[in-house]
């Protein structure tokens, strides 16, 4: 059995602590900021990929979840935020309580031992409350809070959640989405202390922002400073709150076959946005997108630009064949993907990175490494430790590994 090198994954979760707001917020905001609270569920459905929950009061019967409160934001922890360690049809939207959940879903140490069990020595964590890439605070009514609260999340981030790991946990920062300027801002601060990393929606008109084609530039002091800094942009499936499906009354498990497509909508977004020739050192990653698409979207996009280009409004901003803009900037990752490892050549070894989706129900952990070396076993050695660790290396820039 070959010995594998230790996996950097570059799409894991966190649940965060209770007391990452209430610990750094001003004390005027304690009310109505981020905040948990411990109430009964009184009603909790999924349907048609709708959420919707409501908490009981205190003393009324049932079963009991933490909830985190925000303004008018009631939003329980559930079983789908922390799936490991359950048995995989135990895992349904149901609430749970941080004392029911794997303690490894929000305390680091607990957090770092099961990434040994796994074959993981270093991981990049998504939130979970303000959603893949800040959707709550966007949403919220109090601009001045809400930006209160990204930097509350970045300084937490950065401090305890990295800064307490001897330097197994990687940062990812979000920004304030409506106002791209200080975006930017917060891209610069967090450079200067480590971050090479950012979670950003991979559709941003599917919140009501501004497309990345917006002719205004809406996003252009957002990406310029993830240029400079190096900061790679990493777009998490359902980073536009609206997963795919094909109609509301499919299951669930519909839209989950179905997560790559709005990495693949998004990937043909970015190399025919013209953003490559304009920001020649950006990078962006596709997180929990799969890689086994890839292929023919490079290959379609190619003869698009062969054949379309002069009435496609991209000739005079597309100056290189997608593919080619694909090698220089994109990242696909994935965790279970053996038809895209086959496929490897095609996608290119240095484009490739992996994930566990630790805590959530795809996850490969405890078996991150079996499954790693079971689909790895057609790639040579350079292959799998590029996969497996040297692309993430260079992908976020990382110094302190090898």
């Amino acid at each position: 059995m070959r010995e594998l090198p230790k996996i950097i994954s570059v799409d894991d979760h966190v649940t965060e602590p209770a007391t990452v707001w209430t610990d750094r917020l001003p004390k005027k905001y304690h009310d109505v900021g981020p905040r948990i609270e411990r109430l009964p569920v009184k009603e909790m459905t999924f349907i048609g990929g709708k959420f919707t929950a409501v908490p009981g009061a205190k003393g009324d019967e049932g079963p009991l979840a933490d909830w985190w409160f925000y303004e008018d934001l009631r939003r329980p922890l559930t079983r789908l935020d922390t799936a490991v360690g359950f048995d995989r049809d135990e895992v349904t939207v149901t609430g749970i309580t941080y004392d029911e959940m794997r303690q490894g879903s929000y305390k680091l140490k607990e957090r770092l031992d099961d990434m040994d069990v796994a074959g993981i020595e270093a991981s990049l964590c998504f939130p979970t409350f303000p959603r893949f890439c800040g959707q709550t605070f966007y949403e919220a009514q109090d601009k001045e809070l809400a930006m209160l609260g990204v930097h509350a999340y970045n300084d937490w981030m950065h401090d305890e959640w990295c800064g307490e790991s001897g330097g197994r946990m990687l940062p990812l920062g979000l920004i304030p989405l409506w106002d791209p300027q200080a975006a930017a801002d917060e891209i610069r601060r967090n450079a200067a202390r480590g971050f090479r990393a950012v979670a950003f929606s991979e559709i941003p008109s599917n919140l009501n922002l501004p497309s990345i084609h917006d002719a205004d530039g809406y996003w252009l002091p957002f990406f310029e400073a993830c240029n400079e800094t190096g900061t790679v942009i990493c777009m998490h499936i359902g980073s536009g709150s609206k997963m795919p499906s094909t109609s509301p009354d499919a299951p669930a498990a519909v839209g989950s076959t179905l997560t790559f497509a709005n990495c693949c909508f998004s990937m043909v977004d970015w190399l025919m946005s013209g953003h490559f020739t304009k920001f020649p050192d950006l990078k962006i990653a596709y997180s929990e997108g799969q890689i086994g698409w890839i292929p023919y979207i490079l290959e379609r996009a190619d003869r698009v630009w062969e054949d379309n280009r002069g009435w496609g409004g991209i000739a005079d901003k597309v100056l290189e064949p997608p593919s080619q803009l694909f090698k220089k900037h994109v990242y696909g990752c994935f965790f279970d993907d053996p038809h895209g490892l086959r496929s490897l050549v095609e996608i290119g070894e240095d484009n490739v990175t992996y994930e566990c989706d630790y805590p959530h129900s795809d996850s490969t952990w405890p078996h991150t490494a079996k499954i790693a070396h079971e689909q790895t076993l057609g790639l040579t050695d350079e292959q799998v430790y590029k996969v497996l660790r040297g692309n993430a290396i260079k992908m976020l820039g990382i110094t302190h590994l090898k």
